[in-house]
Formats: C-alpha cells, structure tokens, sequence
C-alpha cells in the first residue's frame, strides 16, 4: 500500500516556527499550556497542505476552525484574563487563513466566527470585574482590525485569483491559436504539394494518353486482321488492349486528381446521398459479408452539398472500408449527426469499420497523394476525397477506433467527415463554386 507522504517544509514554514519559537520564549515562559498551544499552530500550520490535499473540499474550513480554537485556548493562558491577553492578536492567524481560502462572504463569516470566540472572554471577566467606559471602544478597535486585515488580505487574493484566471484563460487561447495555425500550415503546406503534383500529372497524363490511344488501335485493327488465323498473337493482341484499358483508367485518375474541382452546391439532406454510396458499394461487393449499423440523427440539417462529388467522396471511403474488411467481413457503423467544430455548426459523419484500421506513421499523411495502406492501387482515392471535402468547405480526418484519440482498442479505421451549414458558407450556395487545385 502507498503511504501519503507529507510534503517538505519550505522556508515560509520554517519563519513560522521561528517565529512561533520567539513567542514561546516571550512570558510566561512557564506556562506548559502556553507552549503546548503554539506547538499545536505551528503543527497545523506546517501539515496545512499535507490536510488540504486529504481533504480538499472541506479542508480549508477544518484548518480556520482548528486556527481558531487553538487562538482562543492561548488567550486563555496568557493573562489573568483572556479578554485582556496581549496575545489577542493570535486571531489574526485564522482570520487571515480564512481570506486566503474563502471569498469575501466567507472570510466575513469566519472573521465573525473569530471575534465571537475573542469576545467569548467577556462573559467570565464581566463575572468578577465591571467594564469602563473606555474599554468598549478598545474593544471594537481590535475587532474592526480584524476584519480590516481580513478583507484587505481576501482582496489581494480574489485579485490575484482573478489574474491568474486571466492568464489561464489566455494561456488556453494562446494554445488553442498555435494549434489553428499549426493545422492551417500543415494544410498550406499540402495544398501546395497538391498543386504541384496536380500540375505534373496533369501534363504526364496527357502525354501518356496519347501513346496509349495508338497502341490500343494498333491492337485491335492487328486482332481484326488476324481474324483467327493466328490465335497466338490474337491472344496476345487481347492482353495489350485489356492492359491499355487498365492504364487508360489509371491516367484518368490521375486526371481527376490534378483538374480543377467544380463544386455545385445546394442546400440537400446527406441521409439519401449516404444511403445511394452505401447501396452502390454493397451492390458490386464480392468479399465476406458487412453489417451496416445505421445511426442517423432526426432532423439533420440541411448542408451545401454537391451531389455528384459528395456521392462520390463518401463510395471512395466506404469501398476502403469493405476492401479494409476483406473476406472475412466485419461491421460498418454509419453515424450521421449535428456537430459544431471551430465555432462552426454542421453536420458530421462517421463510417467506422472493423478492419485492422490504418497505422500510426501513416494517419497524418494518408490524404496526401501515393499514399495507401492497400498492396494495389496508387493511393490516390483518398486525395480526391480530401480536394472533394476542401470544395464543400469542410473537413476530413482519420482516427483508429476505441477511444477517439488515436489508440485502437478494438481496431478498425473511422473517418469523420464534417460539413458545414449553409449559415456558415457563401449564401450563393447555388451558384457554381470554382476551387483551384
């Protein structure tokens, strides 16, 4: 079992004990209970922190009573009579504990606490002796004191609370702006490496299609002029078009990445468009079967899309997410609902599957272009489907399922895609949106 340890006495206790030592060395000396009085403070004032820490809701108020109780047990002992003890001023020790802990209400309350037990010695002194006229004002002048070195005390402490909030606060702030920035570069940053990998594809592939349009011609006038006779090279004739089909298809994706985005938004519901990507993928899916776990909020609003692009966006990452899942199969949680994220409202989608999820290294860069967790492919469906997202105006990222930080619990991959209201993009959502690449 781990045993509290009591913190170390630092140098402010150690001039409390020193000056605690100094009043016990100050008549009476000999008064046992006198002694043992201040030994007690200056236990409870070294063990202070080592009890709030115990009991950090009530603590506070146990130290003040505890202060208290031991100031007026020393009066009671250093004079004939307490009320008249030149150790009254022991109760500025509680009084000002309390306006270090408490605010200006509580400090009052534990002042008057403070001046009721320093008062309390009225009662047997009035027993034996009658109270002057002058005594009354000397009495008030010390209880007025007390208070007054409770509230100046209490207000440089809610002032300095009150700061140090404010430094908090805009602490936080600060933070919170780096990271924006941080993020903001990091996008530049992937914009421009988008731009110029655009570019070079763009003039790659309009020089390779070329080339390939006259092979595949070459291939196909060579098989109808063999018409059989030759049943080797017309095998072989097969191969070369069905070769240059499949990179005729990769050159233009290569083109779909590198032209300009076109965007053609209108306020739409997202549920259908989720729900047309879903049935496209099922329909043409040839592995173990999928689950899909649907989990839509009622009265989503209505969001600046683009019906084609976003279909088309949300058919990449499910496919991923099927092809992720493989033979064996697995669930697909589908979550649609409103969210708000940098001070914007909007809708946010979640599609969660249970594959083996996508590796640490490669979460922060697996929306730039070439870049794929799969053993075919050129990885260049999820940079589509980030540019798609960047022209609705929204955002997409990639967690590992479980706790939504990044650590896998039950593996599995989550994109969380977010799209804006209409309230927080151009009002002429309508109107075609050019986005330059």
């Amino acid at each position: 079992m781990n045993q509290q340890r009591w913190p170390a006495i630092n140098w402010m206790d150690v001039l409390w004990l020193m000056f605690l030592a100094g009043l016990a060395a100050l008549p009476p000396v000999a008064e046992i209970h006198k002694q043992l009085t201040l030994l007690a403070i200056g236990v409870v004032q070294v063990s202070e922190g080592w009890l709030l820490a115990r009991v950090p809701r009530r603590g506070a108020a146990y130290i003040v009573l505890i202060k208290i109780a031991l100031a007026t047990l020393l009066i009671d002992h250093t004079g004939e009579v307490g009320i008249n003890s030149s150790y009254y001023p022991i109760f500025y020790v509680p009084v000002v504990t309390a306006a270090e802990y408490f605010g200006p209400w509580g400090t009052l309350l534990w002042t008057s606490l403070a001046s009721a037990a320093y008062c309390s010695y009225l009662y047997p002194a009035l027993q034996e002796y009658e109270l002057t006229t002058e005594s009354y004002p000397l009495l008030a002048i010390r209880i007025l004191f007390f208070f007054l070195a409770a509230m100046v005390v209490n207000r440089f402490v809610v002032e300095n609370r009150r700061q140090t909030k404010r430094y908090q606060e805009l602490a936080e702030t600060l933070a919170e702006t780096n990271r924006r920035l941080e993020q903001a570069q990091a996008e530049a940053r992937r914009s421009e490496r988008l731009a110029a990998l655009g570019q070079l594809s763009a003039g790659l592939a309009h020089e390779i299609r070329n080339p390939l349009g006259v092979i595949k011609g070459s291939a196909e006038m060579l098989n109808q002029k063999l018409q059989g006779s030759n049943p080797l090279a017309s095998e072989l004739a097969g191969y070369i078009s069905t070769e240059v089909n499949r990179l005729s298809a990769l050159v233009t994706r290569f083109l779909d990445f590198a032209r300009p985005l076109h965007t053609e938004l209108a306020r739409l519901d997202i549920v259908p468009v989720l729900e047309r990507a879903l049935h496209a993928v099922a329909a043409l899916w040839k592995g173990g079967p999928v689950t899909i776990e649907r989990h839509y909020q009622g009265n989503l609003p209505a969001v600046p899309l683009d019906e084609n692009l976003s279909e088309q966006a949300f058919v990449n990452i499910i496919q991923n997410a099927y092809d992720a899942m493989g033979g064996e199969g697995g669930t697909l949680q589908v979550t649609a609902a409103s969210s708000r994220i940098n001070g914007r409202d909007g809708v946010e989608v979640r599609l969660q599957d249970t594959g083996p999820g996508v590796p640490a290294e490669l979460r922060e860069q697996i929306f730039n272009p070439f870049v794929t967790t799969k053993k075919t492919g050129v990885g260049l469906g999820l940079s589509i489907v980030s540019k798609i997202i960047d022209g609705h105006h929204g955002s997409i990222r990639v967690e590992n399922c479980g706790n939504g930080q990044g650590e896998a619990e039950s593996g599995g991959a989550c994109f969380v895609i977010f799209f804006p209201t209409a309230s927080e993009t151009d009002d002429r959502v309508d109107a075609p949106e050019l986005v330059i690449s």
